[in-house]
């Protein structure tokens, strides 16, 4: 009898005992993961709808990690360690807003199958995305309503809106280098968002205009940019995703769907880094 040949997808040497080591499903949990995905409903598209949502949670809070971490940085003075935080931020971005596009294979038809059964739930809910935006600086105290009643996300939500942007951050690098940045400016009131001011600008123009002498700040810059320009992208794709799926109804959490998205892409986070393309 002829030996049967070695199959190509069998590792030699693998790890096969696992009785007394974590195996890549202890190690992920996998069973907790799966154990939350839980339709209320037999259609079909609901496990879509869940999985994309529960997708975009997860890459959420990875943002936030970095978020944090880019900060602590820049609230040290320090210039080029952030960079690698909010690459990779962008690059979280890029999947978050890919993820639209599966959801976008969902036909209006198929949504109505399940819509009803969720209630009032809506992504405008999610403490996630709240915790983003408001890291960014887009901050109003009526967003904090929808999480009064879960104190352990009212209380991190609070606080970041007190605390300073990521914006903040840089802007008050900017005045270490001793570029003249306002007072009114780096002690404003944080649980607003940010306004364009003319003298803010006029430090940045400096910046821009001799980016050899400013690099550090300079490519901080165009790092923020990027960083809001997948933010942009992302409203964007929802705002479409949900025009194609319920057209102009009213979105489940109350808001006017896509209406409201809609003028929500006018939100601008960083309006200096925005105002210098048409000022140089």
């Amino acid at each position: 009898m002829s030996r049967p040949e070695h199959h190509p997808d069998a590792p030699e040497q693998a790890y096969t005992d696992f009785t007394r080591s974590l195996s890549y499903g202890d190690y992920l949990q996998l069973d907790t993961l799966k154990s939350a995905h839980r339709p209320v409903t037999t259609a079909h598209d609901e496990h879509l709808f869940i999985a994309v949502h529960h997708v975009s949670e997860v890459w959420l809070e990875l943002i936030i990690r970095e978020l944090r971490a880019a900060m602590a940085q820049l609230e040290a003075g320090i210039t080029d360690a952030p960079l690698k935080g909010l690459t990779r931020v962008v690059r979280a971005q890029e999947q978050l807003t890919n993820a639209w596009e599966v959801l976008k294979t969902m036909t209006p038809a198929d949504y109505l199958q399940f819509r009803h059964a969720f209630g009032q739930a809506s992504g405008f809910q999610s403490a996630a995305y709240r915790m983003v935006e408001f890291l960014l600086g887009n901050r109003f105290e009526a967003l904090l309503r929808p999480h009064e009643h879960r104190p352990d996300l009212h209380g991190p939500l609070q606080e970041a809106m007190q605390a300073p942007s990521v914006y903040d951050l840089t802007l008050r690098l900017v005045a270490a280098r001793g570029l003249s940045i306002p007072q009114a400016v780096l002690n404003r009131d944080l649980s607003q968002p940010p306004v364009l001011n003319e003298d803010v600008l006029a430090a940045w123009l400096q910046v821009y205009r001799d980016p050899a002498h400013y690099w550090d700040l300079y490519e901080l810059a165009e790092k923020l940019l990027d960083v809001e320009d997948n933010f942009r992208r992302w409203r964007f794709n929802h705002m479409t995703t949900v025009e194609r799926t319920i057209g102009f109804k009213r979105g489940s959490g109350g808001t006017s769907g896509a209406a409201y998205l809609r003028r929500a892409l006018d939100t601008v986070l960083f309006p200096e880094l925005w105002e210098i393309r048409t000022r140089l």
